[in-house]
């Protein structure tokens, strides 16, 4: 049996390769060309073949992917047929120029890798498919479009989720160059960023587009070009035909292309045009793509069940492979039999590349596919935190009296704001970046004189957007920083949390380690704020963060740990890739007290030479009678409680975890079975909270010592003294520390 007469797959696609076949035999030979003549301006035979043969690559790998789906050897796919005009922007930009790419690219990403020497688009796209552990990119964890030497970052089915890093990288360029940060990408790169027309609807885009025309607004070089790829359907919601040119045809600020992707001669001659205009100007474009979306939107799905027979048949139609096979004709650049032999030896190469790659070992053991998320040198995290440390310059005012270690005691909030200087003056590669953190120095004062001392380009504001401010570290990690973003509050982390679920923790994950988040966010959190607040300022869960895996979450409660915990995120950031969650208790910033008013026994001082290791608690006491587990605000309240028990002849000692995930869990069991009675006060719900955690922890480990919790509410924090019935207190902790001794 002929290649021409082999069946490629499901019923879908046997038709469009039938219709292509017949579509193509029935074209009338035009006189001959050579390759090299201009077809238009710029514009080459070479050229449109390179286009073809991207496209027919493309094609005959989504048939393949349905084949292997069908015969159980392959795995869910979305395909990209009907898209494969987005191969001009392949041709149209550098393979330096990264790209963060929409699940139907396919014929970009094919484009794209065949200009590296080396790569195999077809091998490695199929590797992908059958999850097998040489997936050159994910090692078998998830089918994506990525490629480490083609500038190619991996994203899974992203909806408009790598937008925000996308800009956030194209900020990046820019900033590591004026700043002589190192980076790979070359600092007239351009980024693209391509998604679907329905993504385009997605607060996520919305926002990212209008950060990046916001940032370009003032003056800042933010080289971005977002390819939307118009099919016209967001898998069964039609988007109407206009709604894409009139959503962003006319934004002020935001330069705007159309192009039909399946006329090649278009596609190509206004990518080119798109990709030099954001080269030149170092502004955000938009290109819109229109294409068509052939054989439904991915394996499962059967288009007949809500589209009209009409609609698709006017779908195909114009499938941009046979458009591209009619202008090779109609140029005289290939005869019709030669545009065959072509896509024959293509389907051929695919289809015996299938009947391979299937049978590739797969990952076997959950430690196989668990280790790109949490890697750990600890040696070398400490080395880091311990290099030595540059003099800090002190600003023109004194009142910030910043330095990187003092004998002299602080607050938590002085501490963080020290350490900061410290880091920023020590490691130029470090940005601290928010809401208010830099004209006002924070909303509590803690990044007061760090934009003066350090300037506007290492300490600066952002957009009121959590998704962008998160975005921007993200884009900034993949150029060579250590990007601190804060985060005003807890509650409002919740309004970005796929910004860390969906990106931060999953591109190590997805790209077998070969790219990295590094990152030290930094979240003002918790309750107990006087006079101030209600629910959205005075949030406690933390849910949400600590089942993110791979995520790693420090919370101090006092000076010397803020700086030694935060010293320690930034070092694993840089040494291991690490994504950091730095919780800081509001209500500890300016806390000087512990026990009677004056004593100042919460102030400590600092020091550079102090590292605090991942997963190690610390103890307050040696008692013998009972531990106290707890962390932030609860330190201090169990400290205070633990000398109350002292009175009455309760031996106690406290153990502040400070590492929320992973938790100190041999810290936790030492201690425990030190005393055999273990009250865990935890200031977050009492369900999802903290103290679940620890429960489970010491009955895995087989603890037979005396179990109990004190927690807040289930609830939401209300406003003025209503807080204080919802919220864990002093009095709560002892009380249930006095049940706990008399069983």
């Amino acid at each position: 049996m002929s290649e021409r007469d082999a069946n490629p797959g499901s019923s879908p696609g046997k038709v469009l390769d039938d219709r292509f076949r017949a579509a193509v035999s029935a074209l009338t030979p035009a006189s001959g060309r050579a390759v090299a003549d201009d077809i238009a301006p710029g514009i080459n035979g070479a050229m449109l073949l390179e286009l073809f043969e991207a496209q027919a690559t493309s094609r005959q790998l989504d048939l393949a992917a349905r084949q292997l789906g069908a015969s159980k050897r392959g795995y869910y796919s979305i395909g990209s047929s009907g898209h494969e005009g987005n191969a001009a922007l392949g041709l149209a930009l550098r393979v330096t120029d990264p790209a963060l790419l929409h699940y139907r690219s396919g014929a970009f990403f094919v484009q794209r890798t065949r200009q590296v020497p080396g790569l195999d688009p077809i091998r490695d796209v199929l590797l992908g498919i059958v999850a097998a552990a040489a997936d050159p990119i994910s090692g078998g964890r998830h089918k994506v479009f990525g490629s480490k030497p083609a500038a190619i970052i991996p994203q899974t089915s992203t909806i408009a989720s790598h937008l925000p890093r996308a800009v956030g990288l194209a900020f990046a360029i820019d900033r590591a160059a004026r700043l002589g940060v190192s980076s790979e990408w070359p600092s007239d790169a351009v980024v693209l960023c391509s998604f679907g027309d329905a993504s385009a609807n997605h607060s996520t885009a919305a926002g990212a587009i209008n950060a990046a025309i916001h940032t370009a607004r003032q003056g800042v070089p933010l080289p971005i070009l977002f390819l939307c790829e118009d099919n016209g359907i967001g898998i069964s919601v039609p988007t109407p035909a206009d709604w894409i040119q009139q959503a962003y045809g006319s934004r002020a600020g935001l330069e705007y292309f159309g192009a039909d992707g399946c006329d090649p001669l278009d596609a190509l001659t206004t990518s080119t045009a798109a990709a030099a205009w954001v080269r030149e100007h170092r502004k955000p474009a938009f290109l819109h793509m229109r294409t068509v979306r052939l054989m439904g939107h991915a394996g499962s799905d059967v288009e007949a069940a809500y589209r009209r027979p009409a609609d698709i048949a006017a779908d195909l139609l114009r499938d941009p492979v046979t458009a591209t096979a009619r202008m090779l004709v109609a140029t005289g650049v290939a005869t019709p039999t030669e545009v065959l032999d072509r896509y024959d030896d293509i389907t051929h190469r695919v289809t015996t590349t299938a009947e391979t790659v299937w049978r590739e070992p797969k990952l076997t053991s959950s430690a196989t596919v668990m280790a790109p998320l949490a890697p750990a040198r600890p040696a070398l995290v400490r080395e880091d935190v311990l290099r030595a440390e540059q003099p800090v310059i002190q600003p023109a005012d004194s009142e910030a009296n910043h330095g990187a270690a003092t004998p002299d005691p602080v607050t938590l909030g002085q501490a963080i704001n020290r350490t900061l200087a410290g880091l920023l003056t020590r490691d130029p590669d470090v940005l601290v970046f928010g809401e208010d953190v830099g004209r006002k120095g924070g909303v509590y004062g803690v990044t007061k004189g760090l934009q003066k001392q350090f300037g506007k380009r290492r300490v600066f504001d952002t957009l009121l957007d959590e998704q962008s401010v998160l975005g921007t570290a993200l884009g900034t990690a993949l150029a060579g920083f250590i990007p601190i973003p804060e985060i005003q509050y807890l509650a409002y982390v919740h309004n970005a949390a796929d910004q860390l679920r969906g990106e931060a923790a999953t591109l190590s994950f997805f790209s077998a380690g070969q790219y990295h988040n590094p990152m030290v966010v930094r979240i003002a959190g918790y309750a107990y704020q006087k006079g101030f607040g209600g629910h959205f300022h005075n949030d406690d869960s933390i849910a949400a963060l600590r089942d993110i895996p791979g995520l790693i979450v420090a919370s101090p409660a006092r000076a010397d740990d803020a700086a030694a915990l935060l010293r320690t995120c930034v070092s694993a950031a840089r040494v291991d890739g690490r994504v950091c969650i730095y919780l800081e208790p509001i209500a500890l910033y300016h806390t000087r007290d512990l026990h009677e008013p004056g004593d100042n026994a919460w102030l400590a001082p600092t020091s550079d030479t102090t590292h605090a290791e991942i997963g190690r608690a610390r103890v307050y006491g040696d008692g013998t009678d009972l531990t106290i587990v707890t962390f932030a605000n609860g330190v201090p309240m169990s400290l205070r409680v633990a000398r109350r028990l002292a009175d009455r002849g309760v031996r106690t000692r406290v153990l502040d975890l400070r590492w929320l995930s992973p938790l100190p869990l041999d810290d936790i069991l030492h201690h425990a079975r030190a005393t055999g009675r273990v009250l865990i006060a935890d200031e977050t719900r009492h369900s999802g909270g903290v103290s679940e955690s620890v429960c489970a922890a010491l009955i895995d480990a087989s603890f037979d010592g005396r179990i109990s919790r004190v927690t807040s509410e289930d609830s939401f924090i209300p406003l003025g003294p209503a807080a204080d019935t919802v919220l864990l207190d002093e009095t709560k902790i002892e009380t249930a520390a006095g049940k706990l001794l008399a069983e």
